[in-house]
C-alpha cells in the first residue's frame, strides 16, 4: 500500500507524483538542456548540416543528365539527341573518344559508323554504364524496327506512379529526421543518467521526497518536446523553395509516430545509461548504436542498395519502421492504417527494452 504523507507546506513525500515536482524537474531538465551549447549543436545543427548538404548536392538530381561522346552521325545519334537523360558530347575518332573514357572524362561513347553501333563504356561505374547501355541498345532496337518499315509489334506505355514533381528531398527528410531524433533520445537519456549518477544527483533524488517514475517521466517528456522540436525545424527547412519538399495531405499523422519512435529511442539511452559509467563510454557506446542502425534503416540512402540479408536485420531496428511509416504519411500519401504494425512494433520494442532498462538500472555506482 502506498502512503502519502504530507509536510506543512502541501508537498507530497511518498506516493503518487506530485504535479509540482514533475513540472519542477521537467523544467529543470529542459533548462539545462537549453543552456547545454554543445547538446543544442548536436541534437539540432548538426543532423540539420546533413539536411541542407544532401538537399543541396541531390536537389537537381532529377533533371541532371549523363554526359556521353559521340563520334560520327546517323539515325542512331540522332535518335540519341533526343533522350532527355543523355548529353551528347560530339568527338573526332573512336580513339579520342575511348582515351578519354579510360582516363575518366565521360563514362561511355557511342560511335555510328554506317550500320555498325559501336559503345565503349568504363565498368568503373557500373550503374551509369548499365544506363547507358540500355538507352542505347533500346534505340538501336527501335532503330532497327523503323528500318523494316513495318509498325512494332509491342508497344510500352510507361509512366512513374509518384507526382512527377517529387524530388530526393521527399525520401531523405524522413531519414534524417529520425536519425536526428534517435540521436537527441538515446544521448540524451544515456548522457543524463549517467551524469547524474556521477555527481550524485540520483542518489540526492532517490532520497528526496519524489518518486522515480517522476524523475523518469519528466525525462521523458523533455525529450518528446525537443523530438516536436526537431520535426518542426526541419520540416521547415526542407519546405524552403531551395530544396521543395512537398507535404501530402495527413504529414501530420507522422508526429504521433515520431513520438513513438522517441520512446524507443529513449529506451535504449536507459539501457546504455544503465551499463556505462562514465559519459565517455556512454557517448562511445550511443555512437556505436545509432550509426549503424542509421546506415541499415535507410536513413542517409535507400535500404534497396544494401544486401538482403542486411535488409532482413534492418527490420529489427526502430528507426526502420520509423522511417517506413513517416514515408508512408508524407510522401506515398497513405492514411493512418499505415501506421498500424510500425506503431505497435515502436510500442513492443519500448516496453522489452525499458523493461531490460529498468532491471539494471542502478541508482548510483
Amino acid at each position: 500500500m502506498t502512503v502519502t504523507k504530507t509536510t506543512p507546506s502541501g508537498k507530497s513525500t511518498k506516493g503518487a507524483p506530485h504535479p509540482s515536482s514533475f513540472a519542477a524537474l521537467s523544467r529543470a531538465m529542459f533548462k539545462g538542456f537549453v543552456r547545454d551549447k554543445a547538446t543544442l549543436f548536436f541534437t539540432f545543427l548538426f543532423p540539420l548540416m546533413f539536411l541542407v548538404i544532401f538537399g543541396l548536392i541531390f536537389g537537381n538530381q532529377g533533371e541532371s543528365k549523363t554526359r556521353i561522346g559521340v563520334v560520327g552521325d546517323g539515325p542512331v545519334v540522332s535518335a540519341l539527341e533526343r533522350v532527355e537523360a543523355l548529353e551528347l558530347a560530339p568527338i573526332d575518332s573512336p580513339a579520342e573518344a575511348e582515351r578519354q573514357v579510360k582516363e575518366g572524362d565521360l563514362p561511355a561513347f557511342v560511335a555510328e559508323d554506317g550500320g555498325t553501333i559501336t559503345l565503349r563504356f568504363a565498368a568503373s561505374d557500373q550503374t551509369q554504364a548499365s544506363t547507358v547501355a540500355g538507352i542505347v541498345n533500346g534505340v538501336v532496337s527501335q532503330a532497327n524496327v523503323a528500318a523494316t518499315g513495318q509498325p512494332p509489334r509491342f508497344t510500352v506505355d510507361s509512366a512513374q506512379v509518384e507526382d512527377e514533381s517529387l524530388k530526393p528531398i521527399q525520401f531523405m527528410a524522413p531519414g534524417i529526421i529520425s536519425w536526428a531524433v534517435s540521436i537527441a533520445a538515446v544521448f540524451g537519456a544515456a548522457l543524463t543518467f549517467v551524469s547524474w549518477r556521477k555527481k550524485q544527483v540520483l542518489r540526492r533524488l532517490r532520497l528526496a521526497p519524489v518518486q522515480p517514475v517522476t524523475v523518469l517521466t519528466s525525462r521523458v517528456v523533455v525529450s518528446l518536446g525537443i523530438a516536436v522540436l526537431q520535426f518542426a525545424l526541419f520540416v521547415a527547412v526542407a519546405l524552403l523553395p531551395v530544396f521543395g519538399l512537398r507535404l501530402s495531405g495527413q504529414w501530420w499523422l507522422a508526429i504521433p509516430l515520431l513520438l513513438l519512435g522517441t520512446l524507443a529511442f529513449f529506451s535504449i539511452g536507459m539501457l546504455v545509461g544503465a551499463f556505462c559509467k562514465t559519459e565517455e563510454a556512454a557517448s562511445g557506446a550511443a555512437n556505436l548504436i545509432t550509426l549503424p542502425m542509421a546506415f541499415l534503416s535507410g536513413a542517409f540512402f535507400p535500404i534497396d542498395a544494401i544486401p538482403s540479408w542486411l535488409q532482413g536485420i534492418s527490420w529489427a531496428f526502430p528507426m526502420r519502421h520509423l522511417n517506413e511509416g513517416i514515408l508512408d504519411v508524407m510522401v506515398r500519401g497513405k492514411g493512418a492504417e499505415a501506421l498500424l504494425i510500425p506503431a505497435l512494433v515502436l510500442v513492443a520494442f519500448t516496453a522489452v527494452v525499458g523493461f531490460v532498462a529498468a532491471k539494471v538500472f542502478r541508482w548510483e555506482d
